[in-house]
């Protein structure tokens, strides 16, 4: 241990009391051992640092602070370094409003198109989005402070993602939903890593010992700080255990006592503890070294510069028919849509950023070359009908050359804590499209929104732009690329299926009451698409260009593939190369092909460049479920590179010799797996790939109501009063809906429906203890009185603790518990 000495002179209390937070956002100090707090804040895009009235759910505003594009739009950019210089940015930002722990960035995996933080990840595939949190990770750390990786791991759902069981078997564990993280934390070395609110295969991820402690400690030699999610710790001791460090926020010292009571009885040694103690140090002691310098002002010109620089470049066109696009000067183009007036540039939730400036598409269109002949509103961005508004719309339309219109998915569509019912833009809009285009079929759409869509209007837009999320700058990016002033260079790092009906995770998305069994296996996204033959309206590492480009001359030997590159128009551009693996063996079930490579190489009007791409360790590897490591299979490799998952421009093939490994399956007993057809399996073959009985995946509802369960379950609940409060939920949120509070009532399902009970003790910050929750509990099962009087007992209980420890101290309090 680094801080053996400094322990030692620590009591058992003090040890225990850093190992939950000092209150919303900050760790425990010990004053006499010159152990100073450190400061943890959202920040996956932007820094959100919430100087008064902290919460977790975005509510209240923070300092103001750069919003660069979310990760679902950098991750187009498919860029390495600039992942890089954006997070060198982020450092920046956090060393100035003195955070010590920026908390992102995010990199759970797109497993299905209508999971609600989709905008806070980066990618569908694991090597994409390890790749680009490295990258982004070196950038945040250069700085001195820390990122911190999360969900780990295996939290794809907004539903009931507090207590949801995820079922999932090893390799497809280990192949899609860990890789990532392995790759920030091998090549990105991250200093922090946040476990997910959900169960894994029967263990909250926090308490997973699989995970944290094999996985993680073992085989990757993780050696920083693990903190929980806000509010999602279940069993605190199971949790030090499996060696977390950090609980967050704090309990006001009742975990503590938990700690110490476990020691104390022998439940867990004294040396675990240390060793956490330990790690939290060194977090401790290194992130607040930066602070001990003078610390520098922040140009925040020089900041929205570079969020347009990054938007510019993850900005995808994914269609540009009879080449609408670039605009030209000559030409009047009416601005329609209600995003053009109110740009949705961020996504909901604890990522809000409070932007230093947000630039707006109508003014932003006065210092273009654009003739803009007006604006008309177009739609209600909630889905509000009004015929009025297209009628305006269509008039302004009538007169000019190209319609440049802005559409996509509204702020409480895509939101923390909430999954999207489908993938449909708002009927409205659709309506609206519908109409400009009989009056004026020259369409331009710029889609604003955090993944994949329908796009039933394909056939009506002549050109069509992806802007995704594209933060504070987003705007004038946007009308550089329109303009042509940049060269559009973003590719798509998720597929666009025509249809949610086509997606691999279909029927097992989302987990509604116990559990969600993952039982496409590895094949989501152009894994599955490929594999399976299923069409799509836009394939993974698709983009378009000003330019052409043309690749030749492949070489590829045991270290890597080597090939040119020539840009064949006649503009200088930047082209995305991506290289793809296949093997030929059928022995092992595997994916038609997998991302394993890609370089973004800028070339000029004319010119060719020679780009090489290495193999590494995951360029061949798979994970076999009977050694229980990584093997490599003897076979035949199809080398391809492709300017998308469905452009393969070249191909050869290389032998690999394998690791001899002994075959993992049986292949008569799993056909899907094996045609790669896997979005409709049964529970009995999925069962069979696992290798165990699925538990039951809906709740027991005869069994009294206990810690881990939501409030959703009140509706069976023996207590007519838990009852009641159900209803009244249920009532508020849709009176709330209808009367267009929605934020309010996203609110109430994400912080109130799906929260387990625990939670109003663990994001309450010590406001209630477990004791008053039992008598809670009392209540809900039926046992009114007796739960009123135990609650009030330990509320009572509560006080007078509270006021002992004041007096001891010679604190007050400022807030009063319930």
């Amino acid at each position: 241990m680094k801080y053996k000495d400094l322990i030692t002179k620590m009591t058992l209390e003090e040890k225990a009391s850093l190992m939950s937070g000092k209150d919303f956002w900050q760790t425990q100090d010990i004053e006499r051992l010159d152990i100073n707090n450190i400061f943890l804040a959202d920040g996956p895009h932007g820094i959100r640092k919430q100087a008064e009235a902290a919460d977790h759910l975005g509510l209240n505003e923070s300092l103001q602070a750069t919003c660069f594009p979310t990760a679902a739009t950098v991750a187009n950019s498919w860029n390495e370094e600039l992942g890089e210089t954006m997070g060198d940015y982020l450092g920046k930002e956090a060393v100035a409003q003195k955070v010590n722990v920026l908390l992102g960035p995010g990199i759970n995996m797109k497993r299905s198109p209508l999971a609600g933080r989709n905008f806070e990840y980066f990618s569908e595939d694991p090597y994409l989005a390890g790749k680009l949190a490295a990258g982004m990770i070196r950038g945040i750390q250069s700085h001195g402070i820390s990122a911190c990786v999360k969900h780990f791991a295996v939290n794809n759902q907004e539903e009931r993602r507090m207590s949801i069981d995820t079922i999932v078997d090893e390799r497809t564990l280990r192949e899609i939903y860990l890789t990532a993280f392995e790759i920030a934390v091998k090549e990105g070395e991250t200093k922090t890593i946040m476990s997910a609110y959900n169960m894994l295969n029967g263990a909250y991820t926090n308490e997973n010992l699989h995970i944290m402690r094999d996985i993680l400690r073992g085989e990757w030699d993780f050696e920083g700080v693990v903190v929980t999610d806000w509010g999602g710790s279940n069993d605190r001791v199971a949790g030090l255990a499996a060696g977390n460090e950090l609980e967050m926020p704090t309990t006001a010292g009742e975990t503590n006592e938990e700690i110490i009571a476990a020691i104390k009885n022998g439940k867990i040694k004294e040396n675990i503890l240390d060793e956490c103690v330990d790690r939290l140090l060194d977090l401790v002691f290194t992130t607040e070294e930066v602070f001990k310098k003078e610390s520098k002002e922040i140009d925040i010109n020089e900041h929205h510069e570079m969020a347009q620089r990054v938007a510019e470049e993850s900005i995808v066109l994914l269609k540009n028919e009879d080449n609408i696009l670039p605009l030209n000067k000559d030409k009047k183009i009416a601005v329609i849509g209600d995003f053009a007036k109110e740009a949705r540039y961020q996504g909901a939730g604890s990522s809000i950023v409070n932007p230093t400036f947000l630039d707006n598409t109508l003014d932003v269109l006065k210092e273009s070359n654009i003739e803009s002949i007006g604006f008309e509103q177009g739609f209600d961005r909630y889905g509000k009908k009004s015929k009025k508004k297209i009628d305006e719309a269509c008039s302004l339309a009538k007169e000019a050359d190209v319609v440049l219109l802005y559409i996509g998915l509204d702020e409480v569509t895509e939101a923390e804590g909430l999954d999207r019912e489908n993938m449909a833009i708002p009927e409205n809009q659709i309506e609206l499209l519908d109409a400009l285009f009989e009056v004026n079929p020259n369409i331009v759409a710029v889609l604003s929104c955090g993944a994949a869509v329908e796009i039933p209007f394909i056939n009506k837009v002549k050109g069509l732009v992806h802007a995704y999320l594209s933060g504070q700058a987003g705007a004038k990016a946007i009308l550089k690329i329109l303009t042509g002033d940049v060269n559009p260079s973003g590719k798509l790092a998720e597929s666009f299926p025509v249809r949610f009906e086509d997606t691999p995770s279909y029927h097992q998305f989302p987990g509604k009451e116990v559990s969600v069994e993952y039982r496409e296996g590895p094949f989501i996204g152009y894994r599955y698409y490929d594999t399976a033959n299923v069409d799509v309206l836009f394939p993974f590492g698709y983009g378009l260009s000003y330019t052409t480009f043309e690749y030749s001359n492949i070489q590829v030997n045991k270290d890597g593939v080597t090939f040119n590159i020539t840009n064949s128009g006649e503009v200088a551009g930047l082209e995305v190369a991506q290289l793809y693996v296949g093997c030929q063996s059928k022995d092992i079930f595997r994916p038609k092909k997998e991302l394993k490579g890609f370089t973004k190489v800028s070339l000029h009007a004319g010119e060719t460049k020679t780009v090489t791409i290495p193999f590494d360790d995951k360029t061949f590897r798979y994970f076999n479920v009977k050694t229980n490591q990584w093997e490599i299979e003897g076979a035949d490799y199809n080398i391809m590179i492709g300017a998308s998952s469905s452009d393969m421009r070249l191909e050869d093939n290389l032998f690999i010799d394998g690791t001899g490994a002994p075959l993992p399956y049986n292949k008569e007993n799993l056909p899907s797996y094996y045609s790669g057809k896997a979005n409709n399996v049964s529970v009995e073959e999925f069962e069979t790939l696992i290798g165990r009985k699925v538990p039951v995946a809906t709740w027991d509802r005869t069994k009294p109501l206990g810690y881990n369960d939501t409030i959703a379950q009140c509706q069976y609940a023996k207590g007519l009063f838990a009852r009641f409060a159900f209803r009244a939920i249920k009532f508020s949120h849709k009176f709330l809906w209808k009367i267009g509070k929605r934020s309010t009532a996203n609110l109430i399902m994400m912080s109130v429906y799906h929260m387990p009970f625990r939670g109003m003790v663990r994001m309450t910050g010590g406001i209630m203890n477990m004791g008053m929750l039992d008598g809670i509990l009392m209540v809900v099962n039926g046992k009114f009185f007796k739960g009123m009087r135990h609650l009030l007992s330990e509320r009572k209980k509560m006080k007078a603790s509270k006021r002992k420890l004041d007096i001891t101290t010679g604190s007050s309090s400022k807030g009063e518990v319930l």
